[in-house]
């Protein structure tokens, strides 16, 4: 056992050196990570300020009187939620700002301004408000990028005083109070039922006007057409009169054509010498009259006169 611990110690007596050191780099140096920058204050006053990564030996930092104040350089990004602006027109609108910034000056963050995060965000709700209120929600709605960097652009001089660098304004949210959100979904109803009356009103003008002229067309190739008959039909009277023995049986049965059977009356029989056909159509009044009942019962009917007979045409 005592050599195992003459070698324990040993060893701990040619590593003490060691941790020694180490101890004394540890505690009387400042550590600086990259993007970032150390202020070193005496009495709350600055003293050093320390930006190049690594460990810088500074054994004041053990006094009671100096203090260390970490300051990240990095590229950065803060939430301004529940910004409460009224628009152009009084409507309350609840606004989300997305804010991109870095830390360019960290002696002027940290002793320029007290609390610069919290004064950060005043001022963002601030301008939002200032800004936003000269727009109507609509625009609010639609157009973000052009609001985020009218935003920035105000926000600049106040953020370069204090060291800060703002990269990007975007209003990332945008809301309505609940009843304010309920009287607009109301409007924009109404608005939509006006436009489908309107838009129902327009498409039966239309189908009326179209209707019109259709009416319009379809009268002149009727008049066209009407127009076209007589010609048509004298041009086949005109190859007709070419062939006459065609053009006479034609005539003939167009008369033919004329004739209406239960209105017609035939002679036969009748000699020139004795009685005339309207003679013996007026001596037989009595006869005609049964013959013209029977006859609307589609039956032919004779009635004999002196030599002759009249004959009702059958239906």
């Amino acid at each position: 056992m005592r050599p195992n611990l003459m070698l324990a110690l040993g060893v701990l007596s040619g590593l003490s050196p060691l941790i020694l050191f180490f101890l004394v780099v540890r505690f009387f140096s400042v550590r600086v990570e990259d993007d970032e920058a150390v202020l070193v204050t005496r009495f709350g006053k600055l003293w050093k300020d320390l930006r190049r990564p690594g460990l810088h030996f500074t054994p004041e930092r053990l006094l009671p009187y100096v203090k260390l104040h970490h300051v990240s350089l990095q590229r950065d990004f803060r939430q301004v939620k529940e910004v409460h602006v009224n628009d152009a027109r009084g409507t309350s609108v609840i606004v989300e700002l997305f804010v991109e910034l870095k830390v360019r000056d960290p002696v002027a963050v940290t002793f320029a301004v007290e609390d610069w995060e919290g004064s950060l965000h005043n001022l963002v709700a601030a301008t939002a408000t200032s800004v936003l209120g000269h727009q109507d929600f609509q625009q609010i709605l639609c157009d973000r990028v052009r609001l985020g960097d009218q935003v920035r652009q105000e926000l600049l001089p106040e953020a370069n005083r204090w060291g800060i660098d703002v990269e990007r304004v975007l209003v990332s949210h945008v809301q309505l109070l609940p009843e304010v959100s309920r009287q607009f979904f109301v409007a924009v109803a109404a608005r939509l039922d006006r436009a489908r009356a309107d838009i129902d009103e327009m498409g039966r003008l239309k189908v009326a006007r179209l209707e019109a002229e259709t009416s319009v067309q379809v009268a002149s190739l009727v008049a066209e057409a009407k127009t076209q008959y007589p010609l048509a039909i004298s041009r086949s009277f005109e190859k007709l009169g070419e062939q006459p023995a065609v053009l006479e049986a034609y005539q003939e049965l167009y008369e033919l054509s004329l004739l209406r059977p239960h209105r017609t009356f035939a002679f036969r029989g009748f000699d020139g010498k004795e009685m005339r056909a309207a003679d013996a159509l007026m001596s037989a009044p009595s006869a005609l009259q049964s013959s013209a009942g029977n006859g609307s019962n589609g039956t032919s009917n004779a009635t004999t006169v002196s030599h002759g007979e009249v004959v009702r045409g059958a239906t």
